[in-house]
């Protein structure tokens, strides 16, 4: 995919979407970006190979859950587009499924409406809200989404830009209770209890260039499992990012410090 030209002057400070793309060996960065980038990847070696896991993760979430016939999606935490969206991976089982991406950032924004384009028979949508804000993205989804039918709550990869003060548990309990039963949660998280000094070296230099308000935190287990309080967990459980269902060629490597899980509404 070729690189969507991102505007100028140079930002002062990493942002999340644009490290993440430097991770997975995209073009829409900055050099800020690419230094966070490398500079956290110095300290902990797991997150470039965590980073396409989370991806695969992704993909391999979005196709049980249209296997189980869930036709929308909401995607919190957009970025910037990489192969393997959650619309191209829906719409490629199920053509007329529907996808709102969010992302607080327009610049994002900007680059997915350029290219997250949906085919013929599904639809795309895009929001500019933070992942605080339920309100309008819930207002906002609704142009696009039926609520009284299920949705993939996607939040991957993305809660840990919230801060424990600011309750991102109970930011998700709002998103999914305006949600239909049916409705599924898929949620990643980097794990601070695996490989944890690594994560924890890799955080600070990460947070150290970043602004403020996208620092990032790790999580427990135990903290990510608070996240599905009162839904249904689907096997195998809360579990690092291979270990979660994954295809028969692939090779399961507990060192990626990150916890995921899919859950349902009931």
């Amino acid at each position: 995919m070729n690189a969507y030209p991102l505007p100028t002057p140079h930002p002062a400070n990493a942002h999340p979407a644009r490290v993440y793309n430097a991770w997975l060996g995209g073009k829409d960065h900055y050099p800020v970006d690419q230094e966070a980038a490398e500079l956290a990847a110095a300290a902990n070696p797991t997150i470039v190979p965590s980073v396409r896991a989370n991806r695969a993760f992704l993909g391999r979430a979005v196709r049980h859950l249209t296997s189980a016939g869930v036709r929308q999606f909401l995607d919190v935490g957009t970025g910037i587009p990489a192969a393997g969206n959650t619309h191209e991976v829906a719409q490629q089982a199920a053509p007329e499924s529907r996808v709102v991406y969010v992302d607080n950032d327009p610049i994002v924004l900007t680059h997915a409406r350029a290219l997250l384009v949906s085919g013929a028979e599904g639809r795309t949508d895009y929001v500019q809200a933070d992942a605080r804000d339920v309100d309008t993205i819930l207002e906002s989804a609704s142009r696009t989404l039926d609520l009284d039918r299920p949705v993939g709550l996607m939040l991957v990869a993305i809660l840990q830009y919230i801060k424990d003060a600011e309750d991102p548990w109970d930011i998700t309990r709002r998103l999914l209770e305006r949600l239909a039963p049916g409705s599924c949660l898929v949620l990643s998280h980097p794990a601070a209890d695996v490989t944890a000094p690594e994560v924890a070296e890799s955080m600070r230099i990460y947070n150290e260039r970043a602004a403020s308000h996208a620092s990032a935190t790790p999580r427990t287990q135990k903290e990510v499992e608070r996240f599905f309080e009162g839904l249904e967990i689907l096997e195998p459980g809360v579990v690092t990012l291979t270990r979660w269902r994954p295809e028969p060629s692939d090779t399961p490597d507990d060192t990626l410090p990150m916890w995921c899980a899919v859950a349902r509404k009931a």
